[in-house]
Parts: C-alpha cells; structure tokens; sequence
C-alpha cells in the first residue's frame, strides 16, 4: 500500500475563538502560538477502493475518534472528490496524554488535513506551491476542527478576520506576517494536570450555547479589541500587556460558560488555587509568568524562557500540589508541521 505521514503540533490560543456560524467559520478572530512537544503523528495509507475510511488511534479502535473523523471525511469529499475511488487508512498517535488540556483536536486534525493534501499531490500528480498548499491544508484543518486551523503553522499564528491585518481570513489561519519582538521568540508553556477526567461539556456544545449567548455581540467586539491589543504588544515587547489580555481572555472564556443557558463550569478548585498562586508570584517577583487556559480545568503557565529556572521552582515548590498526580507536561514555542514520511 502507498503511506504519507505528518506530525503537526497542538497550539495554545491566547486571544480565545468562541463561537462559530456557518461551516466552521469563527465569530471572531484568535491568535495563538504553536506548541513544539505536543504534537500528533498520522499515518496515511491508501489503496484503490470504493471510499471506505478505517481508522485507529495509538493502534486500537477508539469508537468515538473513529466517528468524528468518519463525519470529517464526509465534509470534505467535495473537495477531494477522488477519494470515493480510494480505500483509506488512519493511524494516528499523540505525544500527549489524552484529556491533559492540550487541544488534540487541533494537532489531530491538522495532521489528518497535510496527509490529505499530500495525497491529492500524490493521486493527481500535482503539486501546489507550498503558500497555496499549507492555506489549503489550513481551510481543509478548519473543517474538522476550528483551533487545528491554525496547527498548520509553526509560531504566532493568527484565525479569523481582523481589521489590522489584511491577509487574514475566517477561512484560514496565517503565520503573522508582522515581526514580533525577541523577548517573545523563546516562549515557554508548562501544563499543569489539575484533572485528567473528560470535560463535562463538550467544546462543541460550548461553541453552539454561544448562539444565544446574552453577551454573545460585546464578546466578539471585544475580541477583535483584544487581537488588536497583542498585536502591538507583541511588536514591542509589551509583557505585561500580554499577561493582562492573555488571563483576562482565560477568564472571560469560563464566565462565558458560566452565563450560557444553560450555564456550567469546568474550572475546579485547584484551578483557582494555581490561578491564585501564579499572580501573586508575579507581583512578588515582577517576572512575568502569567496563565491561559483552554475550555477546561488545566492551566497552562506562560513565561519567557529566561525566566524558566525560577518559574520551574516555583512549579515544583507551589502548584504542583494542586496537580493530579503532580502531572504537568513542559513545552515550549515551536515550528512547523513536518512531514515524517511519504
């Protein structure tokens, strides 16, 4: 049989996407930065068929995986119409633990996405300019997951149409076609396991309640305000900017579950403690560690890697006593998707 293979990293937004219309399309923009350790490897094998898809993940049978990729496959048949002559074959491996507060979505998909692009190179015997090939794979990405939109792309990544940057599109994500200042080039991203159990409420779930969300209007203002914002903090070095937008963002994403109807939470108490912990050492020590979290109870600590010797005592003195298992996962800014096999 014929094998393509990508590994494609998981990303960590700061300004959050919430909310979604149409096809997969944002209700407001998001940037985030590319993780290096996280990442998800799929493989891709094909033979000629009648376009049945199988699929495992970690090389077993995962039922609900296997459902959500079939639904992906279905959607974008359109634009791979030679697949309803292929037989094809998914085996996809993370390098994370599942439910850890990392999006595997995100990694998952967007790997999914490059192996098909490849394939359609490799069927019709074509290939694309690599811009065109990675917006592609992007838009593909975007169909099976919004946040894997932007896991085709190593670095500052930026989703959904914003004013201040004409390349950008609800489409697609792009790398930020702006410099971004030194201190943030070195960035680093430690994941502390608060709890391992799946989320309550899926992220699905979260992105549908924000249809008829009562402050649904004013969050997507502010988000756009809030893109702006860390776009110049990022060209000037601003951190402590960056710190402010990045938590207040965190936190406005769990008030927003919070005052859906219906409301839920996702945050425990040893979130709030870690939260807690993190600001008080930054205003003791005027480094600047500050925290995000996705649509879950797991807190990612943010920080400079010049900074990472004291932070990472402060880790293991303070927060991982709030952790499960005192579990946390180290990881940092990282580079493009690569193809790992062809």
């Amino acid at each position: 049989m014929n094998k393509i293979s990508w590994q494609s990293p998981s990303n960590i937004a700061l300004v959050k996407y919430w909310g979604k219309h149409g096809l997969q399309l944002p209700s407001n923009p998001s940037l985030s930065f590319t993780l290096q350790a996280c990442h998800t490897r799929s493989e891709l094998e094909w033979e000629n068929g009648t376009g049945r898809v199988e699929l495992l993940f970690e090389g077993l049978q995962n039922e609900k995986f296997r459902l959500r990729v079939n639904n992906f496959i279905e959607n974008i048949r359109p634009h791979f119409p030679f697949l309803e002559e292929l037989d094809i074959f998914f085996n996809t491996t993370n390098s994370f633990p599942h439910s850890a507060g990392i999006a595997s979505s995100a990694s998952a998909m967007s790997s999914l996405a490059l192996c098909l692009c490849s394939l359609e190179e490799a069927v019709v015997n074509r290939k694309l300019p690599e811009a065109e090939f990675f917006r592609k794979a992007s838009c593909i990405a975007r169909l099976g997951s919004g946040s894997a939109a932007r896991s085709v792309y190593g670095g500052w990544v930026l989703w959904g149409s914003a004013e201040s940057v004409a390349e950008s599109s609800d489409e697609y994500a792009i790398p930020l076609p702006m410099a971004v200042h030194e201190c943030f080039s070195r960035m680093c991203d430690t994941i502390l396991i608060v709890d391992e159990s799946p989320k309550a409420v899926s992220s699905s779930e979260g992105h549908r309640l924000m249809q008829s969300h009562p402050f649904a209007s004013r969050r997507f203002d502010q988000a756009h305000e809030h893109i702006d914002l860390v776009l110049k903090a990022l060209a000037v070095g601003d951190e402590d900017s960056l710190a402010l937008i990045t938590e207040n963002e965190a936190l406005g994403l769990h008030g927003l579950m919070m005052t859906a109807n219906p409301g839920y939470i996702l945050l425990k108490p040893g979130t709030l403690q870690i939260i807690d912990k993190i600001r008080r050492f930054r205003a003791a020590s005027g480094m600047p560690a500050f925290f995000t979290l996705d649509a879950g109870p797991n807190v990612h600590l943010i920080y400079p890697e010049r900074i990472a010797e004291a932070v990472q005592a402060f880790i293991q003195d303070e927060l991982l006593l709030y952790c499960s298992r005192k579990q946390r996962i180290d990881d940092r800014i990282g580079q493009d998707p690569h193809k790992t096999g062809y």
